[in-house]
């Protein structure tokens, strides 16, 4: 076996310590024994506070849990996928693994999203003894992709959920229905009488009208699970997941209230100002139609409160 001579290993440290990549390296008990210059720098956290302590973690989260390379001393990389927003498997040739993960960074002072590669050094006879982790900076590319996927998602005009979305989201929940067993419900509304708005008002003051509205449901509308999608024209589409029809119903009530709060002016309508017709529809857990006929049946409860005179709430049959 070719043994390392001290000054090779001195050259291979003084190398690691210049590299541009921000690197760390853990020995087999998971110590910090290289902490490179550029870890310092991304990181604000200076070597000599890391070097000889298992306490790298500080670097990167408020509280104390494992870092990749952590997992790879410790055999524990099944865990990747739980700790890691994108966890890939390990190399079948190196062993190394990859990861990306938001990262607190409590001393830099910012949130960073970082790309992680850990990689184990083995000797001659297959013991550990090192795993070098190396960090780059994907923040500016992931906030790209973000934004780029929330234009994907979005209407441009009142920032809520687009129709594609809503198709999306309406087939994913009502999969998810039939396997837990739960209660699915759909509101379709409509802005009462919106081409005359537009005529009284103009195109301008209606986009900034249906914007209002759109905000209005917003804050109505909360839960992470549920989504306030812009249908077509004035039309919006709400999914409420897990929530049976009366549930659906004190939220359309909640909505009309809403807006009735904000009293905006339409001259030309029933009431003299801005309200809503809602159509509300409930999909049980023992039903066995489509996601297409619970929109169906939301169509249709809307257009029974559009002829009953507008302004008021209706529940699919």
């Amino acid at each position: 076996m070719n043994k390392v001579t001290g000054q090779e290993h001195g050259f291979a440290v003084n190398l690691m310590q210049h590299l541009v990549v921000p690197t760390f390296v853990l020995d087999p008990d998971c110590r910090v024994i290289i902490w490179n210059r550029a870890c310092e720098r991304l990181t604000g956290v200076p070597a000599k506070d890391v070097l000889g302590t298992r306490e790298h973690w500080r670097a990167f989260y408020d509280a104390p849990r494992p870092c990749l390379a952590d997992l790879v001393v410790l055999g524990r990389t099944g865990e990747m996928e739980a700790l890691y927003i994108d966890a890939g498997n390990p190399s079948e040739l190196a062993h190394c693994v990859r990861a990306t993960n938001w990262c607190a960074m409590p001393q830099a002072g910012t949130k960073l999203f970082l790309a992680v590669d850990a990689g184990p050094i083995y000797d001659d006879e297959g013991n550990l003894l090192a795993v070098v982790e190396t960090l780059r900076d994907m923040t500016e590319q992931k906030r790209a992709q973000t934004a780029l996927e929330h234009l994907a998602c979005s209407d441009g005009l009142t920032g809520v959920a687009n129709r594609r979305s809503f198709d999306e989201k309406l087939r994913h929940e009502w999969r998810r229905e039939r396997r837990d067993a739960q209660h699915l419900s759909l509101l379709m509304i409509d802005v009462d009488h919106f081409k005359r708005y537009n005529d009284t008002y103009g195109h301008q003051q209606g986009d900034e009208c249906l914007r209002r509205i759109a905000g209005a449901m917003t804050e109505v509308v909360f839960r992470p699970a549920d989504m306030v999608a812009r249908y077509g024209g004035e039309e919006f589409g709400i999914i409420l997941p897990v929530t049976d029809i009366e549930g659906a119903s004190v939220v359309a009530g909640r909505i009309q209230e809403r807006v009735a709060e904000m009293n905006i002016p339409h001259a030309t309508s029933d009431e003299g100002r801005v309200t809503l017709s809602i159509g509300i529809a409930t999909n049980a857990p023992a039903d066995g139609d489509q996601a297409e006929a619970l929109l169906l049946a939301a169509d249709a409860a809307l257009y029974e409160a559009k002829h009953a005179g507008r302004n008021r709430l209706a529940r699919a049959n």
